[in-house]
């Protein structure tokens, strides 16, 4: 296959995400919670999962298996808890801004804790000015933020969930397929959910979830959004890099105004236009051969 495909996958990919607000706003004004959105989701997907990923239920050491664990907490339950309740306290340009930002904690992180990292400057000047678009885009001429400790807190912690479940995938790639990581991850993140239920044990009715409204968003956001969309990012993790992948979260907020702007009529303007400029710009520069992350393999052995 073609590199430039893999890329493509990624770019459709994180559109796909930036267009999940659309049906999660449809969702929670019919009644249902962000936890019990995110708890449908990942069961219509880990059903579908199975039916491509069953032969091999678990690792092969209790080691990787906790690995999967994390996997699940940090892409999955701790991951949309955290960030959907950042907007419950905080603004959504906040929340925004600081989440969407995980491409440059994930860069940090890994120099951090990945051994033999080596950061090239064009990786990190392609993160900073894709960084600097998001920005752009998100804030939209209006740079005036209104700070809520509780709530950017929260945020923060999605971004760091979404930057550690990044080098978490690096480890799993290098031993597992993506069906069988991917399955994981829906499974423990549905575990590892449950807890919020013995606090607020409901769920929606019968005559809530069949409505075709709530149904259709449903069955796009386990099907699409998460079954394909979790399987083809892991894909694309394995075969771009954990790092040069990422970097494409920063054309979420792109994907998210241009679909606003399709169904809900919101206007685009020219920070968008500027801001989405210099994200293809960073997206690409990162993604060139120069930028790519690279690792002393010798240093790990």
């Amino acid at each position: 296959m073609h590199p430039f495909l893999y890329h493509l996958i990624a770019l459709v990919t994180v559109a796909i995400w930036g267009s999940t607000f659309i049906s999660t706003k449809i969702l929670l004004a019919a009644g249902l919670s962000a936890v019990q959105i995110f708890t449908l989701r990942f069961l219509i997907a880990y059903v579908l999962m199975l039916t491509v990923s069953h032969k091999q239920l678990f690792a092969r050491s209790l080691k990787d298996e906790a690995l999967m664990l994390l996997l699940g907490v940090t892409g999955g339950s701790l991951y949309f808890y955290t960030e959907n309740e950042a907007l419950v306290y905080s603004a959504a340009t906040n929340v925004s801004l600081i989440v969407c930002s995980c491409p440059l904690f994930t860069v940090l992180l890994f120099r951090v804790f990945v051994r033999g990292t080596r950061l090239s400057n064009r990786l990190l000047l392609g993160t900073l000015l894709a960084l600097f678009g998001m920005a752009a885009v998100v804030l939209n001429g209006q740079f005036v933020l209104h700070l809520s400790p509780l709530g950017d807190f929260l945020a923060l912690v999605a971004c760091l969930c979404w930057a550690l479940y990044s080098i978490f995938m690096k480890f799993a790639n290098e031993r597992y397929s993506s069906a069988f990581i991917t399955r994981k991850v829906f499974f423990y993140g549905l575990l590892t959910i449950l807890p919020y239920y013995f606090l607020y044990p409901e769920m929606p009715s019968w005559d809530v979830l069949s409505r075709p409204e709530v149904a259709g968003n449903l069955l796009f956001l386990g099907v699409v959004a998460s079954w394909i969309c979790f399987l083809t990012w892991t894909w694309v993790m394995r075969k771009l890099g954990a790092l040069v992948a990422t970097n494409y979260v920063y054309v979420n907020p792109v994907s998210t105004i241009v679909f606003a702007s399709l169904i809900l009529d919101e206007r685009i303007t020219p920070y968008f236009i500027l801001g989405t400029v210099l994200i293809i710009a960073g997206t690409w520069l990162s993604s060139t051969h120069g930028g790519k992350l690279r690792l002393l393999r010798q240093a790990n052995r």
